[in-house]
């Protein structure tokens, strides 16, 4: 008898996984962890840390090794764990019986910080559970390439346990490695990664999250990788997903409602999150809950994500959602990625600014022409820059907070595209 953790749904784990975890719980449980406890994990293998807490009934915090001492101090401070490991579980034959329900907590997530500092909020298992099943079974071998302190990825990795494929866990993104796979789980910036190496590939699925996907990409996506197919979700650390794409565009996953509200989206949903925890003390998130989201939404219902509040630029009296110009330009050969953000303007109030990551950079004229053609005159860059590397968050996602104040500080190591 394995003795899955719950959050896996029934399905058994790996043999690799089965005597870690247990130990892990074992562990856990001999300094007092039971159900409803909190434990955060400093170690570089979480993994066996998180199932083996999930096992107890605990609710799992992973450390983030890029946040400063000041966001790890409020993350921590936030969260209140009862138990913080350091090393890896030591191994055992004996087995753990799983405790609480499709009810209890089990993971304590952080939004990204692409926009400022993490917060902390509680994910119950019956939230992911219902999300792995609107995506369905992924096939294995099931590649995430990055670190398990993204939620993103943590949420691949437990969707490719839950489908009982094989997991295959790396620091970072390699897309020779990412072609080896049947599944990947990406966001855009690294699905352009993925498409411009020419290799052969036995890609079945990508799913990809966490930022828009412009349709120069999907194109480059569907010419390249023909017998590949490409799940697109939009959803948020507080709401899970959201919507899907499908062949007319965003909709709405079942049982997910949605309402907009001044042109904000307000999510009502099964999948959502529990609520905050502000100095170890729970507050319960409301029905209806935003994150700022700017939507538009068609009479059928499909969505359109325009971006965060805190994405967008207002220039000249116009507001630029910072998402749909970077969306636009991610096409262009030559560009890996792409943040755009607002410079100071007195007149104008700001520039809409394109910081374009690339180790050659691309050409200006075609960067502009891009523009032309995608974009409304006012959402056009009037200040192009280029760097070799955009600050991240651990996802992969561009950190716009970050980068948008090293530009403030004139520390941002970029130049003038000419």
């Amino acid at each position: 008898m394995t003795l899955s953790p719950p959050i896996l749904g029934g399905a058994a784990l790996p043999a690799e996984l089965l005597a870690p975890v247990h130990g892990a719980a074992a562990a856990l449980a001999a300094r007092g962890t039971g159900e409803g406890s909190r434990i955060a994990v400093d170690a570089p293998e979480p993994l066996p840390w998180l199932l083996g807490a999930d096992l107890l009934g605990a609710a799992t915090l992973v450390l983030e090794p890029s946040w400063t001492p000041a966001e790890r101090a409020a993350v921590l401070a936030d969260a209140a764990p009862d138990v913080v490991v350091t090393e890896a579980p030591e191994p055992t034959t004996a087995r753990v019986e799983p405790r609480g329900d499709d009810r209890t907590a089990f993971y304590l997530a952080t939004t990204s910080g692409s926009s400022g500092t993490p917060k902390v909020l509680t994910r119950t298992r019956r939230s992911w559970l219902a999300s792995f099943a609107a995506l369905g079974p992924a096939p294995g071998p099931v590649l995430i390439g990055g670190p398990l302190s993204s939620s993103l990825f943590l949420f691949g990795a437990l969707h490719a346990l839950w489908s009982g494929a094989e997991l295959r866990l790396r620091p970072r993104f390699e897309p020779r490695e990412a072609r080896a796979a049947a599944t990947v789980h990406v966001v855009p910036a690294l699905l352009s990664t993925l498409l411009a190496e020419r290799a052969p590939s036995a890609l079945r699925k990508v799913v990809c999250g966490g930022a828009h996907v412009g349709d120069g990409l999907r194109e480059r996506f569907a010419r390249l990788l023909p017998h590949a197919e490409l799940v697109e979700y939009y959803g948020s650390a507080e709401h899970s997903l959201i919507a899907l794409r499908h062949a007319d565009g965003l909709r709405p996953v079942p049982g997910v409602e949605l309402d907009v509200r001044d042109d904000v989206l307000w999510v009502r949903s099964p999948l959502a999150f529990s609520g905050y925890l502000h100095d170890g003390a729970l507050e319960p998130a409301p029905e209806w809950s935003s994150v700022g989201d700017r939507v538009e939404r068609s009479a059928s219902g499909v969505l359109t994500v325009l971006g965060r509040g805190s994405a967008t630029v207002s220039s000249g009296g116009r507001l630029v959602a910072a998402e749909e110009v970077e969306a636009v330009l991610r096409a262009v050969p030559g560009v890996a990625d792409v943040l755009v953000t607002g410079t100071p303007h007195p007149r104008l109030g700001e520039l809409v600014t394109a910081i374009v990551e690339s180790d050659d950079s691309p050409s200006l004229r075609d960067l502009r022409a891009a523009a032309r053609e995608g974009l409304a005159p006012g959402k056009r860059p009037r200040v192009w820059l280029a760097t070799k590397a955009l600050p991240r968050t651990a996802s992969g996602k561009p950190a716009r907070a970050r980068a948008a104040e090293q530009l403030r500080d004139g520390i941002l190591l970029a130049e003038p595209l000419r």
